[in-house]
């Protein structure tokens, strides 16, 4: 125990190492009563040069190109540009210095229970016929999601004639604060933990999330073309990943959906190129498809080397800074272990919609200065389909997320997730077991699943946010599945979570 405790609370070390050497460098911002620093704007850095050699970097994004110039997502990926961003901020250089963080400590108590057999034991060995006891499913884990990114930016030429480089890298300790190469979330499937198919649980993210470099170079007024290469990272599949969504920002576990809508958020050797214009991007990727192996500390190669073998391309619609939307479609190779001769085509589309709550203006400042106050609240949506059609046998899964959080006095966080996701008959096999001989997965119907949770902030230390928190999770089971789970499984996740804030 003492172990899994010590593994547990390594991200706490991570995210607090950073943030107190950030203290000695700069002088924190005032933590006015009732404020959360937690703005929906990009903050401004002390003693910013004065030179408009960083402005564009410096400024809260309005359109879809200041979103992106800002790079705070996963990939190339966007969100509405009024969506607030968490993250130390300083310069050095000529670079501006960015670092975001997130952990999570968490305890799960995940339960279903099998229908027994209605004859009693005795009646059962008179006449010989199977007993089938109740089967309990999921179980409880202390554990931790957790991921950090630091970020350095700079203008090349004078006043950023020549674009704006941006290299970011993202790492987790997932590899040592989930033991067993898993932890219980029910009804979720995907990728293995010892040879073995993950049945019941969600597998943790590699060390090395991204390392990336990202060139952006401004070919008028409203066009921008993007460049992103990256030995680790996420191609153009899907809207930003659950882990760096906001509207998922608060809910510790993956959502069900996530092998549909946007697993490919950790890929080998990512290339993509985009083209925007006003409120219209296009972006096309190449990547390797297999998806990384149980050996998660390093660049493992999956069993068909790093080539770039899958394509994708993506279409982002962003009319107004509140508003975002995105269409994606993609070829993957072998992207399962399990199934190495399966290659797969994924279609995604989703819609996000931001919203700050409670700033105003202050009237009486100096004409061409904007004093507004932060936001005292937030509402976040993500509405997403995702869907991973078989090329070998033309199999469909399909997963139906909605996702929402309303941040309110500042502090204070309430969220849910509420999904219908397709799921194979792997869930017939007891956890912890090899596929069969011979098996072929095929889609055995869909699980709804609705989630209701609650934190609140806390600044204990300066430069990190620790909010305890509750979630509860409701299952609705399809009928080929109730005689393994029951009708209504349930999952309670008690948490508290950390993050990094200027």
């Amino acid at each position: 125990m003492s172990h899994r405790l010590a593994t547990t609370l390594l991200p706490l070390v991570l995210l607090v190492a950073p943030s107190i050497h950030a203290q000695t460098k700069q002088s924190p911002m005032p933590d006015m009563p009732g404020m959360d620093t937690h703005s929906t704007q990009m903050p401004m850095p002390q003693n910013a040069p004065a030179t408009p050699l960083n402005m564009d970097m410096m400024k809260p994004p309005t359109n879809l190109i200041e979103a992106e110039l800002n790079h705070t997502n996963s990939g190339t990926s966007i969100e509405p540009a009024s969506t607030p961003v968490s993250m130390l901020m300083s310069h050095y250089r000529g670079w501006m210095l960015m670092l975001h963080g997130s952990a999570f400590i968490a305890d799960t108590q995940q339960h279903a229970a099998s229908a027994p057999s209605k004859l009693p034991f005795t009646t059962c060995q008179q006449f010989d016929v199977a007993c089938t006891p109740p089967v309990i499913r999921g179980g409880d884990k202390l554990f931790s999601t957790n991921w950090i990114m630091p970020m350095a930016m700079r203008q090349l030429g004078q006043n950023g004639r020549y674009g704006q480089l941006t290299l970011r890298a993202m790492f987790s300790l997932e590899p040592a604060t989930v033991s067993a190469r898993q932890y219980p979330e029910l009804f979720q499937q995907g990728e293995t933990a010892f040879g073995k198919p993950i049945i019941d649980g969600q597998h943790p993210h590699d060390f090395f999330m991204e390392v990336a470099a990202l060139y952006d170079l401004r070919l008028g007024e409203h066009s921008l073309l993007s460049l992103y290469a990256a030995p680790v990272g996420d191609p153009a599949i899907g809207p930003t990943a659950y882990p760096h969504r906001h509207s998922a920002s608060e809910d510790p576990i993956a959502a069900l959906g996530h092998h549909q809508q946007d697993s490919t958020h950790i890929a080998f050797n990512v290339f993509t190129g985009g083209i925007t214009w006003r409120w219209l991007r296009f972006e096309e990727s190449g990547f390797h498809g297999a998806e990384p192996t149980e050996q998660r500390w390093g660049f493992q190669p999956s069993p068909n080397g790093h080539a770039v073998d899958s394509y994708s391309s993506r279409v982002t619609f962003s009319p107004t800074q509140n508003w975002s939307s995105q269409y994606s479609i993609a070829h993957i190779v072998s992207p399962e272990a399990l199934y190495p001769h399966e290659n797969q085509q994924r279609q995604t589309a989703s819609i996000m919609y931001n919203r700050p709550i409670g700033a105003h203006h202050d009237t009486t400042s100096m004409p061409g200065m904007d004093m507004s106050t932060p936001a005292t609240g937030n509402w976040s949506t993500t509405l997403l389909w995702g869907r991973t059609k078989s090329l070998t046998d033309g199999s469909r899964e399909n997963s139906y997320l909605l996702e929402s959080l309303l941040q309110f006095h500042t502090r204070n966080y309430v969220w849910t997730r509420i999904e219908n996701a397709g799921r194979s008959n792997e869930l017939l096999l007891p956890p912890g077991s090899a596929l069969p001989p011979n098996f072929t997965e095929s889609p055995i119907g869909h699980v709804s699943a609705s989630t209701f949770g609650y934190d609140r902030d806390y600044r204990l230390i300066p430069h990190l946010l620790t909010a305890p928190g509750a979630q509860f999770t409701t299952y609705t089971t399809p009928e080929p599945l109730v005689s393994t789970y029951g009708h209504h499984p349930f999952g309670v996740v008690a948490f508290v979570r950390l993050r990094i804030a200027q």
